[in-house]
């Protein structure tokens, strides 16, 4: 239910948003060469522009238990491979999981509040990141998550096609 809250709140500022991928990233390999690990967020979205430049990809980890969180915290490559995809990344978890401060500083932190509230605790730090070729052609082949509201689209319908 969260990640649904989460996925709806990116709709409503006006951002593309995929549940459920799978996305390879690049890391820095021991050996100075690249290594890749596989990111499976749970929310992944990017602006609605035209404008490769302006896509601002972000990713939204969410959290409802205590020990999920710490496992994450724990394997440094995850993070990587957020970092490697993202502008923004994000743990959302609710209040009493854990406090901003146990979270890295690389990722901002949200409170899901028991009112249905997203609370930004502490806002994440942005980044100049493109989407890279890879990415765009997994979220090509993936679905984007549907709109719960009208696309903009729907009105037209209505107008007189004879002008």
């Amino acid at each position: 239910a969260l990640v649904a809250r989460v996925a709806r709140e990116m709709q409503r500022a006006g951002r593309i948003v995929w549940r459920g991928l799978a996305l390879r990233a690049p890391l820095a390999g021991d050996d100075g060469g690249t290594r890749w690990a596989t990111a499976m967020p749970d929310v992944f979205s990017i602006r609605h522009t035209t404008v490769e430049d302006y896509a601002e990809p972000v990713v939204h980890e969410i959290k409802v238990r205590r020990a999920d969180l710490l496992a994450d915290l724990r394997r440094p490559d995850k993070g990587g491979a957020y970092r490697a995809l993202a502008s923004q990344c994000w743990y959302v978890f609710s209040e009493g999981i854990a406090t901003p401060d146990e979270v890295p500083e690389p990722y901002g932190v949200m409170l899901a509040c028991a009112d249905g509230r997203l609370e930004v605790a502490r806002a994440a730090p942005r980044r100049a990141a493109r989407v890279p070729f890879s990415v765009w052609m997994a979220l090509a082949r993936a679905n984007a998550e549907p709109p719960d509201e009208d696309d903009g689209q729907a009105g037209l319908a209505d107008a007189d096609p004879a002008g």
